[in-house]
C-alpha cells in the first residue's frame, strides 16, 4: 500500500474560536515540511493527523488508505509521533525506555526486543549511551531518544513537531540529517516555525498562517513568487540605514568593513529613488517574509 495522506475539508474550533480553517493537503513519501509562526495551528493538526484529537465534523482524512475516523486504532499502529514537550523519567537509561516502548507495542520476545532496540539506537546515534540515564543526555541526545521511541514498530508515517527548538547549530544539523536519512521509505512530516529547518531538508512544504494554509507545493515555486522582491544595498549612513528600515522590511544586516550590506524587501516601482543597489535571488526565509508582510497588509486594508 502506497505512503499517501489526503487532507479533505478538515476544520478545527476550540472555544468557538477556529484554528484550523478548511484545510486541504496531500503528503507523499519523502520530507514534508510544515511551515508557521508560532500559533499558526500546526500542533492542531499535527495531533489530528495522530489520532489525538478530532476535527469538527465535516472532511475527511485517509492515511495510507485508512479513513481516521474508521480506522483510528490502526492508524495508530503506522504512525510515529514525536510532540514538542517530550518528556522521560531522568534515571531510566536508553535501553530501559525503548523496552518498555517495544512492550506497549506488543514486542513480547525478548531476543526480538533487544535486536530492535539496538538496530533503533543505533540508526539514531545512541548505541553507545544505550545505559547512559536520559537525566544525562544532551537536549539533543533526548530529541533523538524522542525518535527512537517513535520509530521503534517501523511506522509508515513519522510526525515530528517542532522537534529542534532549543538545539544548538551542530545538534539541529545532525537532527535533520537523520530525518532525511529515515525519510527515505516513509513520510515524515516536520512541523516548525524554524524555516532554515524545512530549507534544508523539505521537499514539500506547506505554510500554515493563522488556521489557514496559504502554500502548499516545493520550495522552489514557493521562492518563485518573491522574485524580484529581494534587494541589497551597501549603506556607509545611519540615516540611510534609518530612512531604509522606515520605508522597507529589512532581512538582514551584516556589518563588514565599517560598512553595512542591508537586504531588504520591496516592490520595484517602490524603490526607484534608492541608488546603488541589486536585485538578488530569493531563499525560503525571504519567501516566507514576503508572504508574511503581504498578509499583514491585506488584514489592514480590511480593518481600514
Amino acid at each position: 500500500m502506497k505512503n499517501f495522506i489526503l487532507i479533505k475539508n478538515i476544520s478545527k474550533t476550540y472555544n468557538k474560536k477556529k484554528v484550523l480553517n478548511n484545510i486541504n493537503l496531500e503528503i507523499e513519501n519523502g520530507m514534508f515540511g510544515l511551515l508557521g509562526h508560532n500559533g499558526a495551528g500546526k500542533s492542531t493538526l499535527m495531533k489530528i493527523i495522530t489520532t489525538l484529537i478530532e476535527p469538527d465534523k465535516g472532511g475527511e482524512i485517509k492515511i495510507c488508505g485508512q479513513d481516521i475516523k474508521k480506522n483510528k486504532m490502526d492508524i495508530r499502529k503506522i504512525i510515529g509521533f514525536l510532540p514538542q514537550e517530550f518528556n522521560i523519567y531522568p534515571q531510566t537509561t536508553a535501553y530501559e525506555f525503548l523496552d518498555y516502548i517495544a512492550l506497549l507495542n506488543n514486542i513480547n520476545n525478548k531476543n526480538t526486543r533487544d535486536k530492535l532496540i539496538l538496530d533503533t539506537l543505533e540508526k539514531v546515534n545512541l548505541l553507545d549511551s544505550k545505559n547512559k540515564k536520559v537525566g544525562e543526555f544532551s537536549g539533543g541526545m533526548k530529541r533523538r531518544l524522542g525518535i527512537a521511541q517513535a520509530i521503534i514498530k517501523n511506522p509508515r508515517v513519522l510526525v515530528v513537531d517542532e522537534p529542534t527548538a532549543g538545539l544548538d547549530p551542530e545538534e539541529r544539523i545532525k537532527f535533520r540529517t537523520m530525518l532525511v536519512e529515515l525519510s527515505e521509505n516513509r513520510i515524515v512530516i516536520l512541523s516548525t516555525h524554524i524555516v532554515e529547518d524545512i530549507s534544508a531538508s523539505c521537499e514539500k512544504i506547506g505554510l500554515l498562517v493563522s488556521g489557514n494554509l496559504r502554500f502548499s507545493g516545493s520550495p522552489d515555486d514557493f521562492i518563485k513568487n518573491t522574485e524580484g522582491y529581494v534587494w541589497e544595498k551597501v549603506i556607509n549612513d545611519k540615516k540611510d540605514l534609518l530612512d531604509l528600515k522606515n520605508k522597507h522590511t529589512i532581512i538582514s544586516i551584516k556589518r563588514t568593513c565599517g560598512k553595512c550590506i542591508v537586504r531588504f524587501l520591496a516592490h520595484s516601482k517602490d524603490i526607484i529613488n534608492i541608488s546603488n543597489m541589486n536585485s538578488v535571488y530569493p531563499n525560503l526565509e525571504d519567501a516566507y517574509l514576503h508572504v508574511m508582510q503581504n498578509i499583514k497588509e491585506k488584514s489592514k486594508e480590511i480593518i481600514i
